[in-house]
Protein backbone atom coordinates (compact mmCIF):
# COMPACT_ATOMS: atom_id res chain seq x y z
CA UNK A 1 0.00 0.00 0.00
CA UNK A 2 1.33 3.22 -1.33
CA UNK A 3 2.75 5.65 1.92
CA UNK A 4 0.32 8.98 1.03
CA UNK A 5 2.37 11.57 3.05
CA UNK A 6 5.77 9.76 1.70
CA UNK A 7 4.85 9.80 -1.94
CA UNK A 8 3.49 13.29 -1.42
CA UNK A 9 6.86 14.07 0.27
CA UNK A 10 8.61 12.94 -2.70
CA UNK A 11 6.86 14.45 -5.61
CA UNK A 12 7.53 18.05 -3.59
CA UNK A 13 11.41 17.31 -3.38
CA UNK A 14 11.37 16.29 -7.17
CA UNK A 15 9.25 19.39 -8.64
CA UNK A 16 11.93 21.54 -6.72
CA UNK A 17 14.86 19.75 -7.81
CA UNK A 18 13.63 19.27 -11.00
CA UNK A 19 15.11 16.08 -11.31
CA UNK A 20 14.59 12.19 -9.86
CA UNK A 21 18.20 11.28 -10.18
CA UNK A 22 18.93 14.45 -7.87
CA UNK A 23 16.45 13.85 -5.41
CA UNK A 24 17.25 9.62 -5.36
CA UNK A 25 21.31 10.35 -4.56
CA UNK A 26 19.82 13.26 -1.50
CA UNK A 27 17.44 10.30 -0.11
CA UNK A 28 20.17 7.57 -0.86
CA UNK A 29 17.55 5.78 -2.48
CA UNK A 30 17.39 3.73 -6.22
CA UNK A 31 15.94 6.43 -8.54
CA UNK A 32 13.89 3.32 -10.22
CA UNK A 33 12.32 4.11 -6.15
CA UNK A 34 11.83 7.74 -6.26
CA UNK A 35 10.44 7.74 -10.15
CA UNK A 36 7.90 4.36 -9.25
CA UNK A 37 6.24 6.43 -5.82
CA UNK A 38 5.97 9.28 -8.16
CA UNK A 39 4.26 6.71 -10.96
CA UNK A 40 1.90 5.32 -8.11
CA UNK A 41 0.69 8.99 -6.87
CA UNK A 42 -0.44 9.90 -10.37
CA UNK A 43 -1.95 6.14 -10.34
CA UNK A 44 -3.91 7.02 -7.04
CA UNK A 45 -4.68 10.49 -8.38
CA UNK A 46 -5.78 9.32 -12.00
CA UNK A 47 -3.43 12.66 -13.13
CA UNK A 48 -0.22 13.05 -14.75
CA UNK A 49 2.09 15.28 -12.36
CA UNK A 50 4.85 15.44 -14.34
CA UNK A 51 5.91 15.55 -17.97
CA UNK A 52 9.01 13.95 -18.33
CA UNK A 53 11.55 14.26 -21.74
CA UNK A 54 15.46 12.84 -21.53
CA UNK A 55 16.62 16.50 -20.44
CA UNK A 56 13.93 18.45 -18.47
CA UNK A 57 11.18 17.85 -15.94
CA UNK A 58 8.23 20.09 -16.15
CA UNK A 59 5.04 20.37 -13.90
CA UNK A 60 1.92 19.83 -14.98
CA UNK A 61 -1.38 22.62 -14.48
CA UNK A 62 -2.89 19.90 -12.28
CA UNK A 63 1.29 18.86 -11.29
CA UNK A 64 1.76 22.83 -9.86
CA UNK A 65 -2.32 23.00 -8.32
CA UNK A 66 -1.49 19.63 -6.20
CA UNK A 67 2.07 20.69 -5.22
CA UNK A 68 0.48 24.09 -3.36
CA UNK A 69 -1.98 21.71 -1.56
CA UNK A 70 1.31 19.00 -0.61
CA UNK A 71 3.31 21.95 1.03
CA UNK A 72 0.20 23.06 2.69
CA UNK A 73 -0.57 19.51 3.96
CA UNK A 74 2.81 18.82 4.35
CA UNK A 75 3.20 21.61 6.50
CA UNK A 76 0.11 21.48 9.06
CA UNK A 77 1.69 17.44 9.31
CA UNK A 78 4.91 19.36 10.27
CA UNK A 79 3.30 21.80 12.76
CA UNK A 80 1.45 18.81 14.71
CA UNK A 81 4.33 17.19 15.30
CA UNK A 82 6.14 19.95 16.07
CA UNK A 83 3.83 20.90 18.93
CA UNK A 84 3.79 17.07 20.14
CA UNK A 85 7.27 17.07 20.44
CA UNK A 86 7.79 20.88 21.97
CA UNK A 87 10.18 21.95 19.11
CA UNK A 88 13.04 20.65 21.47
CA UNK A 89 14.14 18.30 18.64
CA UNK A 90 17.09 19.44 16.05
CA UNK A 91 15.54 21.20 13.27
CA UNK A 92 15.58 19.10 9.81
CA UNK A 93 14.19 19.71 6.66
CA UNK A 94 14.45 21.53 3.62
CA UNK A 95 15.06 25.38 3.84
CA UNK A 96 14.10 27.36 0.36
CA UNK A 97 15.54 31.04 0.59
CA UNK A 98 15.50 33.53 -1.33
CA UNK A 99 17.78 36.64 -0.65
CA UNK A 100 19.04 40.21 -2.20
CA UNK A 101 22.59 39.46 -4.08
CA UNK A 102 24.61 42.16 -2.83
CA UNK A 103 23.34 41.52 0.84
CA UNK A 104 23.33 37.65 0.44
CA UNK A 105 26.77 37.19 -0.95
CA UNK A 106 28.58 39.97 0.95
CA UNK A 107 27.08 39.62 4.20
CA UNK A 108 25.10 36.61 5.01
CA UNK A 109 26.98 33.90 2.87
CA UNK A 110 29.12 33.21 5.78
CA UNK A 111 26.50 33.57 8.13
CA UNK A 112 24.40 30.72 6.05
CA UNK A 113 27.06 28.71 5.82
CA UNK A 114 27.67 28.62 9.73
CA UNK A 115 23.84 27.73 10.17
CA UNK A 116 24.80 24.85 7.72
CA UNK A 117 27.30 23.46 9.93
CA UNK A 118 25.38 24.10 12.97
CA UNK A 119 21.79 22.09 11.61
CA UNK A 120 23.41 19.14 9.80
CA UNK A 121 19.46 18.21 9.01
CA UNK A 122 18.89 21.03 7.73
CA UNK A 123 18.92 21.07 3.42
CA UNK A 124 19.56 24.76 2.39
CA UNK A 125 18.75 25.78 -0.76
CA UNK A 126 19.52 29.47 -1.70
CA UNK A 127 18.48 31.81 -5.08
CA UNK A 128 20.50 34.83 -4.96
CA UNK A 129 18.01 37.62 -6.94
CA UNK A 130 17.37 41.28 -6.51
CA UNK A 131 13.67 40.05 -8.57
CA UNK A 132 11.11 39.86 -6.12
CA UNK A 133 9.85 36.92 -5.88
CA UNK A 134 6.34 35.43 -5.13
CA UNK A 135 7.10 33.38 -2.37
CA UNK A 136 4.03 31.20 -2.91
CA UNK A 137 4.00 30.43 -6.28
CA UNK A 138 7.93 29.74 -6.43
CA UNK A 139 7.95 27.33 -3.33
CA UNK A 140 10.28 29.81 -0.94
CA UNK A 141 9.97 29.47 2.48
CA UNK A 142 11.09 32.92 3.44
CA UNK A 143 12.66 35.43 1.05
CA UNK A 144 14.88 38.41 2.52
CA UNK A 145 13.95 42.07 1.24
CA UNK A 146 15.48 45.28 2.31
CA UNK A 147 13.59 48.05 2.29
CA UNK A 148 11.76 51.23 3.55
CA UNK A 149 8.60 49.92 3.90
CA UNK A 150 6.63 46.65 3.26
CA UNK A 151 3.33 46.08 0.87
CA UNK A 152 0.64 45.94 2.74
CA UNK A 153 -0.38 42.03 4.03
CA UNK A 154 3.45 41.19 4.15
CA UNK A 155 4.03 38.49 6.39
CA UNK A 156 7.18 39.79 8.05
CA UNK A 157 9.63 39.89 10.84
CA UNK A 158 12.21 42.86 10.66
CA UNK A 159 15.60 41.11 11.27
CA UNK A 160 17.73 44.62 11.24
CA UNK A 161 18.35 47.80 9.57
CA UNK A 162 21.27 49.33 7.44
CA UNK A 163 22.15 52.88 6.85
CA UNK A 164 22.82 54.17 3.28
CA UNK A 165 25.55 56.33 1.96
CA UNK A 166 25.91 58.91 -0.70
CA UNK A 167 29.60 58.29 -1.82
CA UNK A 168 32.26 59.13 -4.80
CA UNK A 169 36.21 58.43 -5.47
CA UNK A 170 38.57 61.00 -4.64
CA UNK A 171 39.26 61.50 -8.06
CA UNK A 172 35.73 62.30 -9.11
CA UNK A 173 35.09 64.70 -6.38
CA UNK A 174 38.92 66.43 -7.63
CA UNK A 175 37.44 67.08 -11.30
CA UNK A 176 33.92 68.18 -10.07
CA UNK A 177 33.81 69.19 -6.66
CA UNK A 178 32.47 68.29 -3.30
CA UNK A 179 28.92 68.84 -3.29
CA UNK A 180 27.57 70.51 0.54
CA UNK A 181 24.54 70.34 0.51
CA UNK A 182 21.78 68.20 -1.01
CA UNK A 183 20.17 70.41 -3.75
CA UNK A 184 24.10 70.32 -5.49
CA UNK A 185 23.56 66.94 -6.42
CA UNK A 186 21.83 67.99 -9.65
CA UNK A 187 24.70 69.33 -11.21
CA UNK A 188 26.75 66.15 -10.33
CA UNK A 189 26.54 62.55 -12.08
CA UNK A 190 24.52 60.40 -9.78
CA UNK A 191 24.43 56.63 -10.72
CA UNK A 192 20.95 55.31 -10.63
CA UNK A 193 19.32 51.62 -9.16
CA UNK A 194 16.87 50.46 -11.62
CA UNK A 195 14.85 48.47 -10.12
CA UNK A 196 13.59 51.45 -7.80
CA UNK A 197 13.75 53.94 -10.71
CA UNK A 198 14.53 56.98 -9.01
CA UNK A 199 14.87 60.95 -10.18
CA UNK A 200 15.59 62.03 -6.50
CA UNK A 201 17.07 61.30 -3.38
CA UNK A 202 15.29 61.25 0.10
CA UNK A 203 17.49 63.02 3.09
CA UNK A 204 16.31 65.06 6.12
CA UNK A 205 17.29 68.58 5.76
CA UNK A 206 16.70 71.48 8.47
CA UNK A 207 14.22 69.07 10.48
CA UNK A 208 11.93 67.39 7.55
CA UNK A 209 12.54 64.74 4.69
CA UNK A 210 12.89 66.46 1.23
CA UNK A 211 13.10 64.67 -2.50
CA UNK A 212 16.12 65.85 -3.78
CA UNK A 213 15.86 65.53 -7.78
CA UNK A 214 19.43 64.15 -8.90
CA UNK A 215 20.24 62.44 -12.43
CA UNK A 216 22.97 60.75 -14.38
CA UNK A 217 23.77 59.02 -17.92
CA UNK A 218 25.10 55.14 -15.70
CA UNK A 219 22.46 52.91 -14.47
CA UNK A 220 22.45 49.27 -13.49
CA UNK A 221 19.89 46.87 -11.29
CA UNK A 222 22.67 45.50 -9.04
CA UNK A 223 24.07 48.05 -5.90
CA UNK A 224 27.89 46.07 -6.65
CA UNK A 225 27.97 47.32 -10.41
CA UNK A 226 27.55 51.07 -8.77
CA UNK A 227 29.74 50.69 -6.32
CA UNK A 228 31.78 49.83 -9.00
CA UNK A 229 31.37 52.77 -11.59
CA UNK A 230 31.49 54.72 -8.80
CA UNK A 231 35.36 53.60 -7.51
CA UNK A 232 35.60 54.18 -11.02
CA UNK A 233 35.05 57.62 -10.86
CA UNK A 234 31.48 57.95 -13.31
CA UNK A 235 29.65 59.18 -10.43
CA UNK A 236 27.91 59.37 -7.05
CA UNK A 237 26.13 56.93 -5.66
CA UNK A 238 23.93 56.30 -2.99
CA UNK A 239 24.40 52.87 -1.30
CA UNK A 240 23.03 50.52 1.75
CA UNK A 241 26.50 50.44 4.24
CA UNK A 242 26.49 46.90 3.36
CA UNK A 243 27.97 47.42 0.12
CA UNK A 244 29.68 50.97 0.75
CA UNK A 245 31.52 50.11 4.33
CA UNK A 246 34.86 48.24 3.15
CA UNK A 247 35.02 51.08 0.12
CA UNK A 248 34.31 53.55 2.42
CA UNK A 249 37.41 52.26 5.06
CA UNK A 250 40.02 51.87 2.83
CA UNK A 251 39.43 55.09 1.43
CA UNK A 252 38.22 54.23 -2.42
CA UNK A 253 35.20 55.72 -1.46
CA UNK A 254 34.83 59.51 0.25
CA UNK A 255 30.86 59.61 1.97
CA UNK A 256 29.19 62.51 1.28
CA UNK A 257 26.93 64.90 2.77
CA UNK A 258 27.07 63.47 6.47
CA UNK A 259 24.95 65.84 8.26
CA UNK A 260 22.30 65.29 5.73
CA UNK A 261 20.67 61.71 6.93
CA UNK A 262 18.84 59.37 4.66
CA UNK A 263 16.34 57.15 5.77
CA UNK A 264 17.15 53.95 7.06
CA UNK A 265 16.26 50.32 5.19
CA UNK A 266 15.03 47.84 7.40
CA UNK A 267 16.00 44.25 6.73
CA UNK A 268 13.05 41.75 6.75
CA UNK A 269 12.31 38.03 6.72
CA UNK A 270 9.12 37.38 4.53
CA UNK A 271 7.34 34.26 4.80
CA UNK A 272 4.57 33.04 2.48
CA UNK A 273 0.85 34.14 4.00
CA UNK A 274 -0.27 33.43 7.11
CA UNK A 275 0.61 29.71 6.87
CA UNK A 276 2.29 27.53 9.79
CA UNK A 277 5.71 28.24 9.70
CA UNK A 278 8.00 25.14 10.28
CA UNK A 279 10.36 25.25 13.24
CA UNK A 280 13.30 24.93 10.73
CA UNK A 281 12.35 28.68 9.29
CA UNK A 282 12.04 30.37 12.67
CA UNK A 283 14.84 29.07 13.77
CA UNK A 284 17.20 30.42 10.86
CA UNK A 285 15.01 33.55 11.17
CA UNK A 286 16.05 34.07 14.85
CA UNK A 287 19.59 32.72 13.75
CA UNK A 288 19.91 35.93 11.37
CA UNK A 289 18.41 38.34 13.57
CA UNK A 290 21.06 38.13 16.53
CA UNK A 291 24.32 37.41 14.28
CA UNK A 292 22.65 40.53 11.96
CA UNK A 293 22.56 42.79 15.33
CA UNK A 294 21.27 46.11 15.89
CA UNK A 295 23.46 47.48 14.76
CA UNK A 296 24.50 45.60 12.12
CA UNK A 297 27.92 43.97 12.47
CA UNK A 298 29.08 45.43 9.31
CA UNK A 299 28.62 48.88 10.70
CA UNK A 300 29.76 47.74 14.10
CA UNK A 301 33.49 46.81 12.59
Amino acid sequence: MMDRLLAMETFVRVAEAGSFAAVAERLNLARSVVTRQIAALEAHLGVKLLTRSTRSLHLTPEGAAYLEKCRDILGLVAAAEGDLAGERQAPRGVIRMSLPMSLGLRRLMPLLADFAGLYPEVEVMLEFSDRRVNLVEEGFDLALRVSTRLDPGSVARRLGTSRMAVVAAPAYLERHGHPTRPEALLEHQCLGYTLAPQSSWTFLIDGAWRSVPVRGRFQANNGDALLEAAERGLGITCQPTFITAEAVRAGRLLQLLPDFPLPELDIHALFPGHRYLPHRVRVLADYLAERIGSPPFWERS
